[in-house]
């Protein structure tokens, strides 16, 4: 069955004046207020966050100045969020320019502030376009600071929803509340519920504590100096309140430590290296482990930088260039053997790599990836002195290092076969490369295309009569795939599932059309749908496999992630009808809602799997665009998402059950 949709042409058309009184000057914080997603991201949980992270890291570039060695971070029972640090404080004399005070100039002026390189005040900082600040404020309701500061405690709150005044203005000017001995800053702001409304319930949303948490943590991680003291004051059902402190001496190391605990490493000593080169401070933190995957992390002063850059490269060209060298001089690597290449290396290589820039260049507001030239030449330099030395130092631990890295190689090279092997199947070049088991769109424009992953062949069956045949492309899969966290790449592409999944989707990457763990040179271009929909049953078997693909996602096609093409489809799991009235429900609380609705003596169906539907439910119900839910899937913090799936799909089992006991009360049973 097939669904057909028709649009007609429309031409909009205004009323054909425009002159100086259609321009509009918006003042203050108002155009914050009028378009936030361009300040914060959006207005869901994931920008709610960013806010927090704004203030947070207000108080981390205290410390980076070293001015600051604690931040008190809380939500409150009322769900506003407070942060207090033991820094200098805000300035608080009136700044000439503004006529304002140094607080009131900070959180309501747009591109204030001490770091923009021209003070002493801030040598690096996080902080460079002077906006966060004052975007919280406008995008509060209500927000309160105080400064110690001169013995004395100075007050101003301001509101971000004035309707008789330009947004975020304070109430009155700063003033004197009180003495104090202590210095720093509080900041405590109050989410605006107007502003902040998740897309598919239009609701306010509610701060993630193990999201913010991970981010916190982070922070120590990276300033082995700092102690941040999280509070979540919302009651738990014991009626207790949450507390945890984030403090590590071993900063990076300890975070390498972190990120391993899981798993089994080929050297107990995390290497170390630290640096100072043409005024840039270089950390690099790095241990092997027995995994198949790479998962190096790279920050530039403290912020994330996802897509890497220069210090990124800085440690890939490094760290290629030494083992080589080093295997050729030891003679693991014969005069005939050609090199190891850079994913060999990296394999089963956790690392961070932290760098400190006085005036660091982005190539974007989100600050993705770093493009100092001098940070890469700095980096290699440093971390070529120090790992030839290691490597010099632990003839024993090096060799498994490299044998680890030729056996990689090996694999790549088993690996590249077995994909040429499958191309020349007969069955396979009659379908146009495609595997035979997909049932494909008929449109071409990969934009609108979208590729429903099934199980079996009986909800595959039903999918394929009820999508819209346009746009809408099938691929069932028998049974579950392959567990990639567990397998080497030759295998995955000896996975029938995969490979099929491979073909169908279109992944390769720039040059060389076999995937690698983690690999950053996905061929984006050739993805065959922009919206690549995981459609499983609603029980505990449907689960692993949608984990079980989001790990294969995530390990070897991330960027399918980050740049929003992956999809989670929400079938419902109930039909209640009475008198011909039908309602589907998602959840356990629709169903009671439906129940209360209809009255006695409905009927309600189970859905034990989407193989049960008909095709016409299973259109209307989970895969009409017009009436569908999808979830678009996601992660905030890259090293946090690692870890889990490595939790839970990597060898360790006990760290595997101390997370499912921890997040039991999370889970929903399916009887």
């Amino acid at each position: 069955m097939s669904k057909t949709e028709t649009t007609k042409d429309k031409t909009i058309q205004g009323n054909g004046s425009y002159s100086a009184s259609d321009i509009e000057v918006l003042e203050g914080l108002d155009a914050v207020r009028r378009r936030p997603g361009m300040y914060i991201g959006g207005v869901d949980q994931k920008a709610l966050h960013h806010c927090i992270y704004e203030i947070v890291d207000n108080s981390v570039d205290e410390a980076l100045a070293g001015y600051c060695n604690e931040i008190k971070v809380t939500i409150n029972a009322d769900t506003s969020i407070s942060v207090e640090d033991n820094g200098r404080g805000v300035p608080v004399e009136k700044v000439t320019k503004t006529g304002l005070s140094g607080v009131e100039t900070v959180f309501t002026v747009l591109h204030s502030g001490g770091k923009f390189g021209t003070s002493a005040s801030y040598k690096v900082s996080g902080g460079l376009h002077g906006v966060g600040a004052s975007c919280v404020n406008a995008v509060s309701s209500k927000m309160q600071v105080e400064v110690y500061r001169d013995h004395k405690i100075h007050f101003v709150e301001f509101y971000g929803d004035n309707p008789d005044d330009i947004a975020g203005k304070s109430k009155e000017p700063l003033k004197v509340i009180g003495k104090s001995d202590k210095t720093g800053t509080k900041v405590t702001f109050w989410p605006d519920p107007k502003i902040f409304k998740e897309q598919e319930t239009g609701v306010m949303p509610v701060c993630n504590r193990e999201v913010i948490a991970a981010r916190l943590r982070e922070m120590t991680f990276l300033n082995k100096a700092l102690k941040i003291i999280f509070t979540d004051e919302r009651l738990e059902k014991n009626n207790s309140h949450y507390q945890e402190i984030y403090f590590y001496e071993g900063g990076i190391k300890s975070y390498v430590q972190f990120l391993n605990s899981t798993k089994a490493c080929l050297h107990k000593e995390v290497i170390y290296f630290e640096g100072v080169k043409e005024d840039v401070i270089a950390e690099i933190a790095m241990q092997y482990t027995d995994t198949y995957s790479e998962s190096i992390f790279a920050f530039a002063n403290n912020i994330n930088n996802p897509d890497g850059g220069t210090h990124l490269t800085g440690l890939r060209n490094a760290l290629t260039r030494i083992i080589n060298d080093y295997a050729r001089s030891s003679e693991i690597l014969k005069e005939n053997d050609v090199n190891l290449v850079g994913e060999d290396v990296r394999e089963g290589l956790t690392a961070i790599i932290s760098v400190k820039v006085k005036d660091p260049q982005f190539e974007s507001q989100t600050k993705v990836k770093l493009l100092n030239n001098e940070v890469q030449t700095a980096v290699m330099s440093i971390l070529s002195e120090g790992l030839k030395d290691w490597l010099d130092r632990n003839p024993k631990e090096s060799k498994i290092i490299i044998q680890k890295a030729v056996q990689a190689r090996d694999a790549r090279e088993a690996a590249r076969k077995a994909k040429n092997l499958i191309r020349r199947q007969s069955v396979l070049e009659s379908a146009g490369g495609l595997p035979g088991k997909l049932a494909d769109c008929t449109s071409r424009d990969s934009e609108k295309c979208e590729l429903f992953i099934v199980e079996g062949d009986s909800a595959g069956g039903s999918a394929k009569q009820g999508r819209e045949r346009m746009y809408q492309a099938i691929l069932p899969l028998r049974g579950k795939i392959l567990n990639v966290e567990r397998a080497r790449i030759g295998r995955i592409y000896d996975n029938t599932e995969i490979q099929a999944l491979i073909q169908a989707t279109g992944l390769s990457t720039v040059g060389d059309d076999v995937l690698r763990p983690n690999i950053d040179e996905l061929d984006l271009s050739k993805l065959r749908y922009h919206k690549i929909i995981i459609m499983t049953d609603a029980d505990v078997d449907g689960a692993h496999i949608r984990t079980l693909l989001l790990t294969f996602f995530f390990r070897y096609a991330r960027p399918v992630i980050e740049n929003g093409y992956m999809y989670i489809a929400q079938p419902p799991l109930y039909k209640i009808e009475k008198n011909k009235k039908i309602i589907y429900c998602y959840n356990e609380h629709q169903l009671e809602l439906a129940k209360a609705e209809l009255g006695e003596k409905t009927n309600v169906q189970r859905f034990k799997g989407l193989g049960e539907m008909m095709p016409e439910q299973l259109w209307e119900t989970t895969m009409n665009p017009e009436k569908r839910t999808l979830k678009q899937v996601s992660f905030e913090d890259a090293a946090e998402a690692d870890r889990i799936f490595d939790v839970l799909m990597g060898d360790a089992v006990g760290p595997r059950r101390e997370f499912i006991e921890e997040h039991a009360g999370l889970a929903v049973l399916d009887v």
